[in-house]
């Protein structure tokens, strides 16, 4: 319940993930906009694909970290992948913050 009133630190959420083994980091937004910049080491799952998750994670008490652009996808995902019975989902909230390096194509 308290989870609710915690900010989100998407900086601080991409380093507990590094740290943390095992740990998934799962970027929501659009497979274009993953094509555009992402943080090397996670996986991409389009919320609009979010219900095939168990295809990429099958492990349900896997440590998933859910990120998107601003917050709002990410929160939707981690809501989803709970009631899918996913144990130990993060939302981290939006990449537009993050400060440390992206992967970019051009």
């Amino acid at each position: 319940m308290f989870e609710l009133f915690r900010k989100k630190d998407m900086n601080q959420g991409v380093e507990e993930w590094k740290n943390t083994e095992g740990a998934i980091l799962l970027d929501v937004r659009t497979t274009e906009e993953y094509r555009e910049y992402h943080i090397d080491g996670s996986i991409n799952i389009p919320l609009q694909s979010i219900d095939d998750a168990e295809m990429q994670i099958p492990d349900k008490n896997q440590r998933i970290y859910v990120h998107c652009l601003s917050g709002v996808r990410s929160a939707n995902a981690a809501r989803f992948l709970k009631k899918s019975g996913y144990s130990d989902v993060i939302d981290i909230g939006g990449i537009s913050s993050y400060l440390g390096p992206l992967t970019k194509h051009s």
